[in-house]
């Protein structure tokens, strides 16, 4: 079922669930980031970059490692899931090496591409905001299956600015984009990130791409971009 959306200025889409299959970033890019992590730490841990991110890992754990250290925190934080940000940026860095050797090719959906040439026609300005680090959201769009879609998109946000499920997050990116939060759409397939871009002011939906996605009952929802109808009416 098409849903209608009015007076929607701005798009905020997650990636994982939502633009990008959660198998693509659990089979393919979690893991590529585990088995390279100890060799990239080990032959750029002088860069001013990777060396920024250790420090902030020795930070989290209170102690100073090494980085055979450093790589096993890191890896035991790929196994748990962890969303911190020195995780994150590192990730974006080796997945940036893969994309570049051609390891890799992001994943989107066949109905995302044509979908956000056809917003970005009608006006609409597209952001991303996920919870992996702006580097990787870059590369996913940038290296993708149907090319690269970085230009569609005015500008990305990841954990700096906030939990993804603190409405205060949403707040920020209402700031930082120079849009009304009724003016906003936030498109996410978890719940608590909706009622949290919801609570801020924003109009939200839900993206139910699988059979695994569970239903949140105050947003309405579709199945692809295909049913988004952001045409003025």
């Amino acid at each position: 079922m098409t849903q209608v959306f009015n007076a929607v200025n701005a798009v905020v889409t997650d990636i994982e669930g939502t633009t990008t299959s959660i198998s693509f970033v659990h089979e393919n890019l979690f893991p590529y980031a585990r088995k390279h992590m100890r060799e990239f730490l080990l032959a750029n841990a002088e860069t001013a970059a990777v060396a920024a991110e250790l420090a902030a890992v020795n930070d989290a754990e209170e102690k100073k490692l090494t980085v055979e250290q450093a790589a096993d925190v890191l890896i035991q934080w790929i196994d748990e899931d962890r969303k911190t940000t020195p995780l994150k940026a590192l990730q974006g860095m080796i997945w940036r090496m893969g994309y570049e050797r051609g390891d890799l090719q992001g994943h989107v959906y066949d109905d995302v591409s044509s979908n956000l040439e056809q917003w970005r026609a009608l006006g609409k300005k597209l952001y991303v905001y996920s919870s992996g680090s702006v580097e990787a959201q870059k590369l996913i769009f940038g290296h993708s299956s149907a090319g690269n879609l970085a230009p569609l998109f005015s500008g990305y946000f990841d954990t700096r600015t906030g939990a993804k499920r603190d409405p205060a997050s949403y707040d920020a990116i209402s700031t930082a984009i120079f849009e009304q939060p009724k003016n906003i759409l936030f498109l996410s397939d978890i719940g608590a990130e909706l009622d949290a871009a919801r609570n801020a002011g924003m109009q939200t939906l839900q993206l139910m791409r699988d059979e695994t996605a569970q239903r949140a009952p105050h947003h309405p929802a579709v199945n692809s971009f295909n049913e988004i109808d952001l045409a003025p009416h």
